[in-house]
């Protein structure tokens, strides 16, 4: 695998995992009491962009390096794939 496409496939996985990643954490207005005029009680206490992002990145590196360490240390790829999964008749 070529950096390029490695880091396309890290790219598209951050994605993934950043919607993934979205939802956890958020304290809505009325969970906290304070609902400011004119909002929904429903909206987002306040912005954790930075969190999400860092979470975010953290996670893939760990996905994708364990994709690193199957692939060129343990030598799998695609072809192999029939000879993990057991086969059941």
């Amino acid at each position: 695998m070529s950096w390029i496409s490695f880091t396309a496939l890290f790219f598209v996985l951050w994605w993934l995992v950043l919607f993934a990643i979205l939802p956890f954490g958020v304290k809505t207005q009325e969970d906290d009491g304070d609902v400011t005029l004119g909002t929904v009680p429903s909206a987002p206490r306040g912005p954790h962009m930075l969190r999400a992002v860092l979470w975010t990145t953290l996670v893939t590196a760990i996905i994708m390096g364990a994709f690193y360490g199957v692939t060129r240390g343990l030598e799998l790829g695609i072809d192999d794939i029939p000879k993990i999964i057991p086969e059941f008749k």
